[in-house]
């Protein structure tokens, strides 16, 4: 995922899954979990929107990443992206008018939900009436109390994306598992050079798991600025979330999904995060996405901008 944000939940997760994974599989669902403390002064009080005041007024918010391409992004003055459909798909089941909140991405994922889904930012903050993008684990989960995490919507998975010139052998069709044979693996990239977004979970795997000698892993502020490297022919591959790799994939260039082995949180699952008061929002939100899963609808958003839809675990 093209935040920081999210590169540090998954940290987290990796740290979990290594020492207590197994314990908590064991044990029901949020019984090993402690809530996070509280920031003080912020009691469990009624914040935001009900489902019939945003009806009766009729329009909805959400606050989705900005210049989050292909997710979320504004093309010509326009809100554009995977979640911005998905926006205009669950407002149309309420029957009200989307709107959208372009938001920053902060230090970590708590501070996200803590400024636009719970309480608001200290300075002229407010909450949004749904958080779209967020990335989800039933231990955290049970950790944040505040939030009510719902409507799986998609999952995501880190990729590889290469050159052909670079990889002449590799067979362009991929396997029935998404796996270009002779493509490059996580293994190549000791000895070859790639692109990475700085500080993503896709960096932290290629220089800690894989080892990848120096010089050889080129750094970049976005996903997208490594995908540009690699299109200009400054490197033979990238990593990263499939999505931002696939989107307007430029002639020459492929990608594929090989074995990762050692990556804990190589895929995850994306849904919504909403104020723990209006869990009867929360409810028609998710039957709004589950009628567009059933029917479809989220994948052909996908299709349509190229992108491989790959179902959530819900």
């Amino acid at each position: 995922m093209n935040r920081r944000a999210f590169a540090l939940l998954c940290s987290h997760l990796v740290a979990m899954a290594a020492s207590s994974g197994a314990a908590i599989a064991q044990s029901p669902r949020c019984a090993d979990v402690v809530p996070g403390q509280r920031p003080q002064n912020t009691a469990r009080e009624f914040v935001g929107k009900t489902l019939d005041e945003i009806v009766e007024r009729g329009w909805i918010e959400f606050a989705v990443y900005e210049n989050f391409a292909p997710y979320s992004f504004e093309a010509d003055g326009k809100p554009n992206g995977v979640d911005i459909e998905i926006g205009r798909i669950i407002a149309s089941a309420l029957g009200v008018e989307p709107r959208f909140r372009f938001v920053q991405a902060g230090e970590t994922l708590d501070s996200d939900l803590l400024n636009y889904v719970w309480k608001g930012a200290a300075v002229d903050g407010y909450v949004s009436n749904v958080m779209l993008r967020v990335p989800y684990d039933s231990t955290y989960a049970c950790r944040v109390e505040q939030v009510v995490f719902t409507g799986q919507y998609a999952g995501e998975t880190v990729a590889i994306a290469y050159s052909k010139a670079a990889y002449p052998d590799a067979v362009q069709e991929p396997d029935e598992d998404g796996r270009h044979p002779d493509a490059p693996v996580p293994a190549f990239f000791r000895f070859d050079t790639v692109a990475v977004e700085n500080d993503s979970i896709s960096d932290f795997y290629i220089t800690g798991q894989v080892g990848a000698a120096v010089g050889n892993a080129r750094r970049f502020k976005s996903t997208a600025d490594a995908m540009a490297a690699l299109a200009a022919g400054e490197t033979m591959a990238a990593i990263g979330p499939r999505g931002q790799l696939e989107w307007q994939l430029p002639d020459g260039l492929a990608v594929h999904k090989p074995l990762m082995p050692g990556f804990a949180v190589g895929r995850w699952t994306l849904g919504v995060a909403i104020h723990h008061s209006h869990r009867d929002l929360a409810y028609a939100v998710d039957d709004a996405i589950a009628a567009a899963l059933a029917d479809g609808r989220i994948a052909a958003i996908h299709e349509q901008m190229g992108l491989t839809f790959l179902p959530p675990e819900r």
